[in-house]
């Protein structure tokens, strides 16, 4: 069953352009909006509780920014949907880089051996409040990572603004990729194929 994607609105609460890129490839239009929220203060243990988490509270942050009258049209629902993703390395969570050396740290730690990304999305209808959540799990092996490449990424700057400092789709890390268990739109942090249905999920509730 396609989802009728002229019966609702779609908001995309993230500022990340993979996000926007996967969200369109989709097939959906939508508008944007940011949330500004301390990640550092929400803390959980398991890295599947933190990413849900973090992608409620940016959901209820941007919820308060929104005038009920303004966005939320009688005859439509308008869905927002909000993600989080960090990087697990042997069992401990990484979020982005606090500085170069945490960034030349993380890739190094990649090199031979394996990551995982761990990504949730929350889709939330905000004419009814009901929301549903879901989370994807994507394992990655790498070859050796030289360090003249792990210089050149540091260099140009992207892998300081990503969670684990992973970008596995940039062209100087692809050929390193040794193996991908799961999809490359989950690691780029908005997985198709659990977004589409929890769009479904929170449409059919109406």
């Amino acid at each position: 069953m396609e989802s009728n994607r002229s019966h609702f609105k779609l908001i995309l609460g993230s500022s990340s352009i993979a996000r926007r890129k996967i969200l369109g490839d989709m097939g959906y239009q939508f508008t944007l909006m940011s949330a500004d929220i301390d990640e550092k203060s929400i803390r959980k243990e398991k890295p599947e509780e933190l990413v849900l988490a973090l992608a409620e509270a940016k959901a209820e942050a941007i919820m308060k920014r929104i005038p009920v009258d303004d966005n939320i049209e009688e005859d439509k629902s308008t869905l927002l949907v909000t993600c989080d993703q960090v990087v697990v390395f042997e069992d401990a969570v990484r979020e982005k880089p606090s500085s170069v050396e945490e960034a030349r740290e993380y890739i190094r730690g990649y090199s031979k051996g394996h990551t995982a990304t761990v990504s949730s999305v929350v889709v939330t209808n905000l004419k009814t409040g009901f929301r549903k959540g879901g989370v994807d799990r994507v394992e990655i092996y790498f070859h050796e990572i030289p360090d003249e490449i792990i210089e050149k990424l540091i260099e140009e700057g992207m892998v300081l603004k990503v969670a684990g400092a992973l970008v596995i789709e940039h062209p100087l890390i692809l050929p390193l990729v040794k193996e991908v268990i799961g999809t490359t739109d989950s690691v780029m942090g908005l997985p198709k194929e659990l977004t589409e249905k929890l769009i479904k999920e929170v449409l059919g509730s109406t």
